[in-house]
């Protein structure tokens, strides 16, 4: 009887989820015959009788009960949306913010070490070609470091905005201009201003990758949050030094310089106002940083 009633209702609803039901391994409801189907349908309904007793009552609820239960599996099935899971894009995300920080380290590493082979081989004839030797590489990594702004602003990266754009943009910038001056290209401050670039990205990538699979070492965080700000004063000096050399090369009256001078004259206020704002961002970030480890340390 109960699977008699439970077919008729199954029978009156929509043809998608009927068939969703009788295909779905739904345990005790089998299909009826069709004859006893038909019988059902063609039956005149039930006349009024007698209120049953307490143990029909009782017996009522119970296959009421259980058909609620029987179908209760079938209706969450058809009805509910499986869970979306988190952890192929929390995987994606991880393996995309480890690639690049990889990609970055290896990059300044390769340009550091030949860089400093270069120099040990011929000398400071080395200096003059620098540029010509690890231009394109340097040049690729900064233009890929653009990307860190998309990081921080989407959450992969947890740091501050302010002092990476200032960061991202003084180096592309400065880079654009040592590209458009064939002039600026073998000179010496360029050369450092290379090396102390491959310095602070060595200190920086690293704690970046080791933060990705939570094994951060207090020297590492000491050297990036540290060590980081002195020489980064010492990059926006020489940075500084670049530009006032190539004002001499930027003459107003050539065709392909007539507004660099201009340019440049403007840039350099604006990167020691920039540069400065980033020292005081740095040093926020330095001492939120390590109030953080030494609570870690406490609790351990």
């Amino acid at each position: 009887m109960l699977q008699r009633n439970m077919w008729l209702h199954i029978s009156q609803l929509p043809e998608p989820i009927r068939k969703g039901l009788l295909d779905g391994p739904l345990p005790g409801l089998k299909r009826p015959p069709a004859s006893a189907t038909s019988a059902s349908q063609s039956a005149p309904p039930p006349r009024p009788s007698q209120p049953p007793d307490d143990g029909a009552v009782s017996t009522c609820h119970c296959q009421e009960a259980t058909g609620s239960h029987m179908a209760k599996p079938a209706q969450q099935r058809l009805f509910s949306e499986p869970p979306i899971s988190g952890t192929r894009m929390f995987s994606f995300r991880l393996v995309y913010i480890f690639s690049y920080n990889l990609f970055q380290f290896c990059g300044h590493t390769w340009i550091l070490a030949n860089t400093i082979a270069r120099f040990l081989t011929f000398g400071e004839d080395a200096l003059a070609d620098t540029f010509y030797s690890v231009g394109f590489v340097m040049s690729l990594c900064q233009l890929f470091s653009i990307l860190e702004l998309f990081h921080i602003a989407d959450g992969i990266e947890k740091a501050r905005l302010l002092p990476r754009f200032v960061q991202v943009m003084e180096k592309n910038l400065l880079l654009i201009l040592v590209i458009m001056m064939d002039e600026m290209q073998s000179k010496l401050v360029v050369c450092v201003q290379f090396f102390l670039w491959n310095i602070l990205d060595l200190l920086r990538y690293p704690h970046e990758l080791l933060c990705v699979i939570d094994a951060s070492y207090i020297a590492l965080l000491w050297l990036r949050y540290t060590l980081w700000i002195p020489l980064y004063v010492l990059s926006v000096i020489n940075e500084g030094v670049t530009i006032y050399q190539a004002l001499s090369y930027a003459e107003p009256t050539e065709s392909t310089h007539s507004h660099l001078s201009f340019i440049l004259m403007v840039y350099m206020p604006v990167l020691a106002l920039g540069a400065s704002v980033t020292v005081w961002q740095l040093l926020m970030e330095r001492q939120h940083h390590l109030d953080k480890r030494n609570k870690k340390i406490r609790k351990e």
